[in-house]
């Protein structure tokens, strides 16, 4: 009998075998459970996990009105999520004055030209169609407190955020590569320390691959892995932003439409219970409070299937 001696690419992100075999091995009814006290692990039916999210936005919005107080949110592309907030916005007539929105992330060309609010698949433009177009006009915000990416902001991106008094909530959740925001686990993010690491701001920087890769499945560029139309590099969020951040849930669903098939499933547990690392961006999350909110599908024990197989 001949032996096989299996190992990570070269390109995988994060390569620790042992890491890999444990957090690999952690089965559906211990996800919850975490060493870190700060990290708050709720596992939801995969029906009820987009209202989990959808009821903390709505909270925020209502009790910015309500006490009439600034709230400041980062927010990332969930452009079903939005129609439907905007739509509760609208019922219950609250006045969303008080609120400031960043974007998360965005897309930039391979020359680090972020892209347009007029790009179609960008996530400014996306904010902009599904929620801002939705509210009723006598609700809405000031134009000027939706904030996303340009080649003129970045570079003071961060410095903005902070003297809005940093973000009041981020939503987020794991990449493929175990990105945060689009923080890839890429040469353009590394330094020397975990400490140099989290106090960096947005920038401009390479995507990974599998970013490139995962962003293909998904209906903007048409379900289709075709990715040669997907932007390899985008505007982000730094490190610093998250760690600054009053509260930050972590929303862990993304199964492909709706299937068992969900390449989140490793991430998720790499970058919630592996080692806190660079190569592993959303494991910063683990030296903060965070709340984090996971689908069973996502929460699923991970085995293979010899019979189904291909």
């Amino acid at each position: 009998m001949g032996t096989f001696n299996q190992r990570p690419g070269v390109w995988v992100p994060f390569k620790d075998e042992k890491e890999l075999a444990r957090v690999r091995s952690i089965k559906s009814g211990d996800i919850t459970k975490h060493p870190r006290p700060n990290v708050h692990i709720t596992v939801y039916k995969d029906s009820e996990l987009e209202m989990v999210m959808l009821t903390d936005m709505f909270k925020r919005v209502m009790d910015s009105d309500r006490y009439d107080k600034k709230t400041v949110m980062i927010m990332p592309n969930p452009g079903t999520t939005y129609r439907k907030l905007a739509y509760m916005i609208n019922k219950f007539e609250i006045n969303c004055r008080n609120l400031k929105f960043y974007m998360m992330d965005e897309w930039a060309d391979n020359d680090g030209n972020i892209a347009p609010e007029s790009y179609k698949a960008g996530f400014t433009n996306s904010f902009l169609r599904f929620f801002y177009s939705q509210l009723d006009e006598k609700l809405r915000m000031p134009r000027e407190n939706i904030i996303g990416f340009t080649n003129e902001n970045v570079s003071s991106y961060s410095k903005m955020i902070a003297e809005d008094g940093e973000a009041d909530i981020i939503y987020s959740g794991p990449g493929w590569p175990g990105h945060l925001a689009f923080i890839d686990p890429v040469e353009d993010w590394f330094c020397s320390s975990m400490e140099e690491y989290i106090r960096q701001p947005a920038k401009v920087a390479h995507l990974h691959p599998m970013t490139v890769l995962q962003n293909s499945l998904h209906g903007s560029f048409g379900y289709s892995g075709d990715v040669a139309s997907v932007p390899s590099m985008g505007a982000m969020i730094g490190p610093r932003d998250v760690m600054n951040a009053k509260h930050v849930m972590d929303v862990h669903g993304i199964s492909t439409c709706g299937t068992k098939v969900a390449w989140q499933r490793m991430i998720s547990r790499l970058c919630i219970h592996g080692p806190v690392c660079q190569e592993l961006p959303a494991s910063i999350l683990q030296l903060r409070e965070t709340e984090v909110a996971i689908s069973e599908n996502i929460a699923a024990d991970i085995e293979p299937d010899y019979f189904f197989q291909y």
